[in-house]
């Protein structure tokens, strides 16, 4: 099931996580447009550790009613370790599947998606 279809745009502030591969390099950001920004890490539009480490696939997300509660998350996610990290991806996404869904310009919502691209 898809959380947001083609042209509907909610715009929600988000913490997420996107790795580069499997058990890969791992950006934690924030938005308050999930999709537009994943999008744009897959075009590479941003330069930087994501352009350079090639960080295109959305691995965890977490919506928040306020900025000011999304941005507390995020800073505080950012100085976790590695391993909570992952155990945090493995909670919602055990195989790491992406989470954007390319063809829809969509965030899926879970790992039982069909339509979700496996590793």
């Amino acid at each position: 099931m898809r959380i947001w279809s083609h042209g509907f745009d909610p715009k929600y502030p988000c913490v997420y996580i996107m790795a580069s591969a499997l058990n890969g390099v791992l950006y934690t950001g924030i938005t308050s447009n999930l999709a537009e920004r994943v999008s744009a890490h897959k075009q590479d539009m941003f330069d930087g550790f994501t352009k350079k480490y090639r960080v295109h696939r959305l691995v965890y997300y977490e919506m928040h009613e306020t900025l000011e509660a999304a941005i507390l998350r995020e800073s505080r996610v950012k100085k976790w370790r590695r391993a909570w990290k992952v155990r945090l991806i493995l909670e919602m996404n055990p195989e790491w599947c992406d989470l954007f869904d390319e063809n829809w310009g969509s965030v899926e919502d879970g790992p039982d998606d069909a339509a979700r691209k496996r590793w």
